[in-house]
């Protein structure tokens, strides 16, 4: 048999449209990542709106409406104080109750797990998170919304992406793009929350780089939906005292902020693991936890009610009212909120810690500088927000923008080395066991890159180096 051979023309010119067809495609997949990116940004914006509305209109039955009411009825040999026990006890069964009949969707290290393999979050799991964080929430546990958030609108562009038939690596874009969702309302950051998004799978740094720019679009809509729906204000939510210009000895208290903040991080995570260890015995009764987590949170706020829910509000009480109070209230405030949030974790209320982290690190800030006058109690708050959200939640860089944009201040600088001071020295300390290196987990490389950077990648990750 003999074989003839293609003339070279013809085989450049097939190589040529080959070429031609690849570049359209990448093209066509880039435009298509853009569109999905803004839908789930809308998506996200629209949930957040509504969760945002019902979460409000729950807290206000239980918290003013419902106490109005009943004070008639209440028994005059119990002070009406009382009630807030009685009510996080009752959110605590509702919750249990939830989380048996509709099964438990797991929390934010279930959700790392999944970002890393299998590249998606499971969307049967959003009624039960919607719910369950619902009743958490309004019964005043320590923990906030974004997690629930980043749940639904996650899990929405993981379905988008299977529904388009997307390879592994392109439909976690899209799930990331749906976290960024998520978080983009929460924080009024888009910028920030996206990067949060990104970092919070790893332990050292972002790894997902390829969804930046979808991830940002995806928090940009989000945010912009929330606000005009809202009609929340764009800039700062916290109104600090104002820093005088930055010095170079300002550098030097946000190192030894980091520092401080890192070591009362560790106490946490260790408070976090005893209060674990306490209701290992009894995670298998739902109701039961749930309820004792709910009787805990409300006896701790009996005595501390700054320790009750997840503190985005409670934080203004810190900035305006927390120099008078003093150092050692301040300091018991922030061991309180510790033991509230493990409890509310570990007890089965689902939410996230960021806010109670905040709250924490604003407490402990404020008593440093009430103890040591020379550094500013506005420096002071917001360097430990930093260094306690660092070391917890191993997001240095989102976490120093997320805080620059809430707290309105030029104090960035400040805020950046607290921040990676805390990352160092807790690198091998870590709250959320799922945080890792995206290594061999990543199965596919999104279509649209191009394919000299595929070939890198691949290259890089075949090596072992994340």
């Amino acid at each position: 048999m003999t074989i003839q051979s293609k003339p070279i023309q013809d085989i450049s010119h097939a190589k040529t449209t080959d070429d031609h067809d690849q570049h359209r495609q990448l093209n066509f997949n880039h435009t298509q990542l853009v569109l999905c990116a803004a839908a789930i940004g809308i998506f996200g914006g629209l949930v957040a709106t509504i969760y945002y509305f019902v979460l409000e209109t729950m807290m206000d039955q239980v918290w003013h409406v419902l106490p109005e009411l009943i004070e008639p009825y209440f028994p005059p040999w119990l002070p009406t104080n009382n009630y807030v026990w009685i009510a996080t006890t009752i959110g605590g069964v509702a919750v249990g109750i939830a989380i048996y009949l509709l099964g438990c969707p797991g929390e934010m290290a279930q959700v790392v797990d999944r970002i890393h393999q299998p590249g998606k979050i499971d969307i049967s799991k959003t009624p039960a998170m919607v719910i369950a964080s619902l009743l958490a929430i309004t019964a005043g546990g320590s923990a906030g919304p974004e997690a629930p958030l980043v749940q639904v609108n996650g899990s929405f562009g993981s379905w988008l992406g299977d529904r388009l038939k997307l390879s592994i690596g392109s439909v976690r874009v899209l799930t990331f793009c749906g976290m960024s969702a998520a978080l983009g309302a929460f924080f009024g950051a888009p910028i920030g929350a996206a990067l949060f998004a990104l970092e919070i799978p790893h332990r050292r740094g972002l790894e997902y780089y390829e969804a930046i720019a979808p991830a940002v679009i995806s928090a940009i809509f989000s945010f912009a939906i929330f606000r005009i729906s809202t009609g929340i204000t764009i800039g700062g939510i916290y109104h600090f005292e104002s820093v005088p210009s930055l010095t170079p000895m300002n550098l030097l208290e946000g190192l030894l902020l980091g520092i401080v903040g890192a070591a009362i991080a560790v106490l946490f995570i260790y408070i976090f693991r005893a209060v674990g260890y306490l209701f290992q015995f009894i995670e298998h009764d739902q109701i039961l936890s749930a309820t004792l987590g709910g009787l805990a949170i409300g006896l701790i706020a009996l005595f501390l009610p700054q320790t009750l829910f997840f503190s985005e509000a409670q934080i203004h009480d810190v900035i305006e009212t927390g120099m008078t109070l003093g150092v050692s209230m301040l300091l018991l405030i922030a061991v309180a909120k510790m033991l509230a949030i493990s409890f509310t974790l570990h007890s089965g209320f689902l939410g996230g810690f960021i806010f109670p982290l905040f709250f924490i690190g604003a407490n402990v800030g404020l008593a440093i500088a009430l103890a040591v006058p020379q550094i500013h109690p506005t420096v002071g708050m917001i360097c430990l927000m930093a260094a306690m959200n660092v070391a917890v939640t191993k997001t240095p860089i989102s976490s120093s923008i997320i805080l620059s944009v809430l707290s309105d201040t030029a104090m960035l600088p400040v805020i950046v080395i607290a921040s990676f001071v805390s990352f160092l020295l807790t690198a091998q300390i870590a709250m959320i066991s799922t945080q890792r290196s995206r290594g061999s987990d990543e199965q596919a490389i999104p279509v649209w890159l191009h394919n000299s950077t595929v070939d890198t990648i691949s290259a890089v990750d075949n090596e072992g180096i994340g």
